[in-house]
């Protein structure tokens, strides 16, 4: 009696871990595949018309999820081509994302150049202010890094990233000091 109760615990407990292992891999298909989709409905109808700054900053953050930074940058600075006195409000994400691709290339340089035209549009953008931080902090240069987060923690006391770099920043230069 006792096998088989212990039996049946097993049992039940591998068809549970089946059906959630089976759920999980369903969903990421699912998330794939409307991904997939979504990515090549906008390549084609890009390579066929002129798209809208939402269209091509849409497929540029989708090349971005798949780490084809050349392509996403293309995508970008069209997006920033096809904006419209309507569109304004959507530069500086577009800049920030455009940053990022430089940024994940190693061109710190040009990155800084791109967050800093973010936030020449919205200065109070705490996205591009972590980023133009941390892109500081690659290039060494740690006063700057500071600054970003500190004026990110302005804007934003609760921002988790720019808190926590901030203190790590510190932390370096206060030995030294």
């Amino acid at each position: 009696m006792e096998n088989s109760n212990l039996l049946l615990v097993y049992l039940t407990t591998l068809l549970v871990l089946l059906s959630v292992s089976a759920i999980l891999i369903f969903r990421q298909v699912w998330k794939t595949r409307r991904v997939e989709g979504t990515l090549g409905r906008l390549q084609a109808k890009l390579s066929k018309e002129k798209g809208t700054a939402q269209e091509y900053y849409e497929l540029g953050s989708l090349m971005l999820d798949k780490k084809l930074y050349t392509q996403a940058m293309a995508q970008l600075k069209l997006a920033l081509k096809a904006l419209g006195d309507d569109e304004v409000d959507n530069a500086p994400l577009i800049y920030n994302a455009l940053g990022y691709t430089y940024f994940a290339q190693e061109q710190y340089d040009l990155a800084i150049r791109t967050y800093k035209e973010a936030l020449n549009l919205d200065p109070n953008y705490v996205t591009a202010l972590n980023n133009i931080g941390h892109s500081y902090e690659r290039k060494q240069l740690i006063p700057q890094a500071l600054e970003a987060y500190e004026q990110a923690l302005a804007y934003e006391p609760d921002n988790k990233t720019a808190k926590r770099r901030s203190e790590s920043l510190k932390k370096r230069v206060a030995p030294a000091a």
